[in-house]
């Protein structure tokens, strides 16, 4: 199994594709690229796309807890988009560490999670 992230910034709008197992070092990028958009646009949404997603190392993990305690307010909406019943799940696990609305998304509807990102 491959492991591969890459970020894409659209306007306030950050798009996340996972593959494989999140690791540590992921959030070495996708940290700096978070706090440069909340200093330009105060409030972001995040469509985070999973595909054969695994989850997180441990590293990642705590990387992970420490940036949803900094960033509890910061993320207006957040998109989940997967291919399984946990990731579903994930879905409901992450309300109580955001004030975010999130919602999951099945991966064949990955344009109606973008024009839900994009809503006003």
């Amino acid at each position: 199994m491959e492991n591969s992230t890459e970020i894409i910034a659209h306007g306030k709008v950050l798009e996340v594709y996972v593959t494989g197992k999140l690791q540590k070092e992921f959030y070495e990028e996708f940290v700096p690229l978070v706090e440069k958009q909340i200093a330009e646009f105060k409030k972001i949404r995040v469509l985070f796309q999973m595909h054969d997603f695994h989850g997180w190392t441990a590293g990642a993990f705590w990387e992970d807890l420490k940036f949803d305690l900094k960033h509890f307010n910061d993320i207006e909406r957040l998109a989940i988009v997967g291919e399984s019943k946990w990731e579903k799940g994930m879905a409901t696990f992450c309300k109580p560490f955001t004030t975010a609305k999130v919602q999951y998304f099945d991966v064949v509807d990955v344009d109606q999670a973008r024009l839900w990102i994009n809503e006003s």
